[in-house]
């Protein structure tokens, strides 16, 4: 049978984590503080829920897609429909039931096997084959899984399709129907058990949180779609007729925009949108206040063009894009320019800076570009939006100082806006105040109205707009003094739309364009020098906030370069104009080539704007393998190299440390860019990739992002680097190995860890001082954390005592091994340990490694039902080593092939060992369990904060032992009868009931003495696996009571029974079966109650006693006068009589003397 293994799954950050945040996250609805809040969410799919489509969002949502009907992995199998959606998912605040099908088992074991808590319903294949019973079993599952909630939610209706709630519909669901079924069912209307509650609202709130695969399927699909729009609209410009963009109206050029937005709003229902999630697109001096509120997407103008939309009628300057996307949070806004700010050198030099129309709009919008940027950098820190904008407004104000253009501060003072709003995947804004607010994609957005011509005076040259969608993450770190403080990143999901563009349209910056390039086919000498190589691709780019790699043709002259770009026209370099010429190839071929250009102010002029730097520095990417990269080693280095002209600038060969800090980042842009170009089309693992080339720090944000996004419980500072892969050792190695390493073994009762850790001690004393752990056999069966915390401050304080008199050598070999009580989860055996209230005795443990003990045959509780904290022990980021105490000797066993895969599910990076009944065979399994390190390595470390928040502090709520598992134990004082007892322990595996489970006994374990020996017996007995174990007890003092108590005497002898809903009186009598019984009082006999052989013995004993007259005897039988023959003697009845007036005398006596003898119960001190 086909199954889903890990690479099919289409997410790439998909992981166990994300999918329990996801799980949290829907049952903190079910935490709610409220009255109504229900017991349980109940999602069932297909044809029992009638194909319900808001239980189909919420299992995609859970189950990452799995049953989306996009997904094509469930249709590509050979089983029909009804049987892959044979689901019933049943989430309560702290476990999940989920009954399933052995054949979508598989399918859906990857997604949930990780979940906590997690309890299957599910038959085996044999039993599955039989129809009548799984229909049974299903609904005798969901009988079982809703019994104890009142209150159910349910999630009626899907995001887009809101639907009005209808119990009565529900009623009708065939699984709701079968719930009434008298003999299977419970009998009645389910809406008359169970309260309804539509949770439908909460559930779409909780969609709309980020996290990582959420991210993942924005950055793929929606960033994917959300470009493609920019690209549509930027093909309207990019054409070879400049005069054609003259001639564009608004409506024209914002049509890809507005046909995106309004299908969007159709198939997404939704009625409306706020004003500034709206798509416009304004050229020139209309783009002022006014136009900007009144503009209406639906109805663009015609009337308004390029060529007519300037000052005084003239050719437009500027255009105000915005493209929002209709079904989501993305949406950007851009300043695009009709012109050219720069003049291509022709040999002239006589170009200077004016403060042309054009360039005052350039300053200004970049200017706006920076103040967004900090006010997203300041939010992301603060997240104040009023620090943001203050933050944005004053950068706003310097950049327009170091643009000189301080007239126009107080001029756009009062005409700069700010804001910054939360948007939900429906692209609906959301209240920053809301706490929602923290998990959503945000845009920020400053426009600068009306911008007046200070140069000119003739009017208003319009406004320019610029806005990004972002996403913020923060970590809470938890410093060494307690306090708490924030790690915080960004990343800015529309980077990817180039921030500057601009178009030649006027006819001088036209021809000026074409007569540089007309220095490619003059013959002569020209300003450049002779040409060297013609018209390659390569891309250009600077460290300027508003510069993009983008692509052109470059030309390489014995003086100079030419750079001939589709949109702004062309670009000249002469030599003279440069202060140094630096080329680095890398060390490898895969790496981007890039020459570096540091120039000389007076070149400014001949370079486009968004190419000025503050350093000076130009960059020219020639990648791996390209002809242009052939042909600058061909023909172009050589004779650089060789060059001794006036200009002294002679090409050198760098290395990356000879780099600066700006180029080193100029240069990770590019190799990035060039992955990109690398990357196979249509590989879909691959796009994600794909977005972290075209988005910077991507990757790192991600790392941050899936830490922030499990929870608002704080990392400890000194964590924090391993959780982003960083390396880091401890500040004091020799603090570190003073340290008392913890190992931790776990395991359900019957799995053997007792064995394993008589055996660890034994084989490995020449370790050092074992000091081992475990709850006195008398107590409760439940981890009790206060006590270990107890028990370590007096392992401390002997130690401690010690101390003046061992060496120190000998108390750095002091181990402790801690055996982990019954069904104890063992995150909390290790939150213990971490979150001791001493902080000096915290300091002084290290758990060195967590061990989980497995015997399959006693993990099932039915079908594959496990007991409860199963998976729990074998968790992920907690449990280093999977110990197998059964079947080992059957590696191909079925049943441990089936629990090696599932616990594999759970924990991916667990090391499997094999163990007869805890005998490990293999000294580097030894060397695993008793690991001193293993369990702070930075992998699980990083597992324990994304699987466990909360842990570091202790409080992360492992959740409950479902189904509750009952422990009694019972005193006495008397012997037990062994052959007796024997008996009623192999006789509890067939006593065995089905789910519920009440009143089945798993476990017997005690002290006990039998009749015939004087000594005391440990008795352990495992129902599943029927195995009876009787040993004789070590003499030592016996460890404290789990109460801290007084210990108990040898002599005592008590069994603790563990099952589920046990009654003590019931366990007394079914000791008192197994103890010498009182003998009962005798029965008076009567002629009635006779036994035939008793009147036959009668009869041989007086058949020859005298006979009355008339009757002779012949040996055989008794003859009358009459000749009639008898078998008996004639006074038979008289001889009964006799008898049983004998027999009743001996019976009274023995019952007076019974009556007189005093019996002493089992329990009677």
């Amino acid at each position: 049978m086909a199954s889903v293994r890990r690479k099919n799954i289409k997410y790439q950050s998909l992981s166990p984590a994300v999918s329990c945040s996801r799980l949290r996250q829907v049952q903190s609805i079910l935490s709610d503080s409220s009255k109504s809040k229900p017991d349980g969410i109940l999602c069932i799919l297909g044809i029992d829920s009638r194909y319900n489509e808001g239980c189909i969002e919420l299992a995609s949502y859970l189950l990452f897609g799995l049953y989306s009907p996009s997904n094509m992995d469930l249709e590509r199998t050979q089983f029909p429909e009804e049987v892959l959606d044979d689901v019933i998912l049943l989430i309560k605040s702290e476990s999940v039931h989920l009954y399933c099908n052995p054949v979508n088992y598989s399918y859906l074991l990857p997604y949930v096997g990780h979940w906590r808590n997690l309890h299957f319903h599910c038959m085996t294949k044999t039993e599955y084959e039989d129809e009548e019973a799984a229909e049974e079993f299903k609904i005798s599952s969901f009988v079982d899984m809703v019994q104890d909630c009142s209150r159910i939610g349910i999630p009626y209706s899907s995001h887009g399709h809101v639907q009005k709630f209808d119990i009565f519909v529900v009623e009708k669901w065939p699984i709701i129907q079968a719930f009434g079924l008298e003999g299977i069912g419970v009998g009645g209307f389910f809406t008359m058990k169970h309260k309804l509650i539509d949770v439908s609202e909460k559930l779409w709130q909780t969609y709309s949180m980020m996290d990582p695969v959420a991210l993942e399927i924005l950055l793929t699909e929606g960033l994917v779609t959300f470009e493609k729009q920019w690209a549509s609209f930027y093909s309207n410009f990019d054409i070879e007729s400049h005069s054609y963009i003259m001639e564009l109206s608004e409506a024209q050029a914002g049509e890809p925009f507005r046909s995106y937005f309004t299908h969007g709003l159709i198939s997404s229902h939704i009625a409306g949108k706020c004003k500034s999630r709206q798509p416009f697109v304004l050229f020139g001096c209309h783009s002022t206040r006014e136009d900007l509120n009144s503009y209406c997407f639906t109805f663009p103008s015609e009337g308004h063009q390029v060529r007519n939309t300037g000052i005084g009628g003239a050719t437009a300057k500027h255009m105000l894009v915005q493209c929002v996307a209709p079904k989501g949070p993305l949406a950007c806004a851009r300043t695009c320019f009709f012109g050219t700010t720069h003049v291509p050198y022709l040999g002239n030099g006589n170009e200077q800076y004016k403060k042309t129309e054009l360039m005052i709009l350039s300053q200004i919008y970049e200017a706006t570009v920076q103040a967004v940027l900090s006010g997203i950098k300041c939010y992301s820190c603060t997240f104040s939006a009023t620090k943001a904008k203050d933050m944005a407004n004053q950068t706003f104000q310097s950049s327009l100082d170091c643009c000189n253009l301080t007239q126009y501060k107080n001029a756009l003072r009062s005409e700069t806006t700010f804001y910054i709003q939360a948007v939900n995947d429906e692209g609906r804004t959301v209240p920053l105040e809301n706490e929602d607010s923290r998990s959503l994609v945000k845009t920020a957005c400053m426009t600068v109205y009306d911008i007046p011509d200070l140069l000119g005076g003739r009017g208003v040259l319009g406004s320019v707009v610029f806005s990004e969608s972002f996403l913020e993450s923060c970590i809470f770190v938890k410093e060494q003094d307690d306090s708490v403080s924030t790690d915080s990143c960004f990343t800015i999901l529309t980077a990817s739309i180039p921030i500057y563009v601009s178009w030649l349209v006027e006819d001088n910056d036209v021809k000026l364009s074409e007569k540089a390039q007309q220095l490619l086919k003059d013959k002569e000498e020209t300003c450049l020098g002779s040409p060297l190589s013609v018209g390659e691709t390569a891309f250009i780019y600077s460290s300027n906030i508003l510069a993009w790699p983008e692509e052109g043709k470059i030309s390489f002259f014995s003086e100079g370069i030419l750079f001939v770009h589709p949109h702004y026209g062309c670009v000249t370099i002469y030599k003279n104009l440069i202060n140094a010429l630096k080329f680095y190839d890398g060390d490898s071929p895969s790496v981007v080539a890039v020459l570096l250009i540091e120039y000389k102010r007076p070149l400014l002029p001949h370079l486009p704007f968004q190419l000025h730097s503050t350093s000076n520095c130009l960059a020219f990417a020639l990648l791996p393998k390209s002809k242009s990269y052939k042909a600058f080693f061909s023909q172009v280095l050589a004779s650089w190299k060789q060059q001794s002209d006036d200009s002294g600038i002679v090409l050198k060969m760098v290395r990356s440390e000879q780099l600066s800090e700006e180029q080193r980042n100029m240069h990770a842009k590019l190799q990035k860019l060039c992955e990109n170009h690398s990357i196979p089309v249509g590989e879909r693992w691959c796009q994600l990739k794909a977005a972290s080339a075209e988005l910077l720090q991507l990757e790192t944000f991600m790392m941050h992002f899936e830490v922030s996004s499990v929870g608002k419980e704080p990392v400890k500072s000194t964590h924090l680097p391993a959780l982003f892969h960083q390396t880091s050792l401890p500040a004091n190695i020799h603090e570190e190995t003073e340290k008392v390493v913890i190992t931790i073994i776990t395991g359900l009762p019957g799995s053997h860890k007792d064995s394993l850790c008589n055996f660890l001690v034994n084989l490995n004393k020449e370790r050092g001082r074992w000091v081992v752990y475990r709850q006195a056999p008398d107590g409760c069966n439940k981890f009790s954390a206060v006590n270990f915390q107890r028990y370590l401050s007096s392992v401390l304080e002997t130690l401690q005592g010690r101390s003046a008199r061992q060496s120190a050598y000998t108390r750095k070999r002091v181990r402790l091994l801690v055996i982990t009580p019954g069904y104890t989860d063992a995150i909390d055996a290790v939150q213990a340990v971490q979150a001791h209230p001493d902080p000096d005795i915290q300091s002084a443990f290290t758990v060195g490694a967590v061990t989980a003990c497995v015997d399959p045959l006693s993990s099932y509780m039915e079908h594959r039902f496990l007991f409860p904290k199963f998976l729990e022990q074998c968790s992920q980021g907690v449990v280093s080593n999977v110990v197998f105490t059964g079947l080992t000797g059957e590696q191909r066993h079925p049943l441990l092939l089936q629990l090696q895969h599932l616990i594999r599910v759970a924990n991916p990076t667990a090391a499997f060992i094999l163990a007869e009944k805890g005998a490990v065979t293999r000294n580097e399994d030894v060397e695993l369990i008793l690991s001193g390190s293993i369990f702070t390595e930075p992998s699980l470390l990083r597992s324990r904060y994304l699987m466990y928040p909360g842990w570091s502090d202790g409080k992360f709520s492992s959740g409950p032992v479902c189904p509750s598992m009952t422990q009694i134990t019972v005193r006495f004082s008397r012997s037990l009868e062994k052959p007796r007892f024997m008996t009623r322990c192999k006789a509890l595996k067939s006593s065995l009931k089905p789910n519920p489970f009440t009143e089945n006994v798993y476990n017997i374990q005690g002290r006990i003495r039998f009749s015939d020996s004087e000594k005391v017996v440990e008795v352990s007995h495992h129902t599943l696996t029927n195995s009876l174990s009787l040993l004789p007890v070590q003499e030592g003092p016996s460890p404290p009571s789990q109460n801290g108590g007084a210990r108990q005497e040898p002599s005592d002898c008590f069994i603790m029974f563990d099952g589920i809903c046990l009654s003590e009186e019931a366990l007394r009598d079914w000791l008192r079966q197994c103890a010498n019984q009182k003998p009962p009082k005798k029965a008076l006999k009567r002629h009635e109650t006779l036994t035939m052989q008793e009147i036959k013995s009668i009869h041989v004993k007086r058949h020859l006693e005298p006979l009355p007259a008339g009757y002779f005897y012949n040996g055989t039988q008794f003859i009358n006068y009459f000749g009639e023959k008898m078998d008996f003697h004639p006074l038979m009845e008289q001889f009964i009589s006799e008898y049983v007036e004998e027999a009743n005398r001996e019976i009274e006596q023995y019952n007076l003397e019974l009556e007189q003898q005093r019996h002493v119960d089992l329990f009677e001190p």
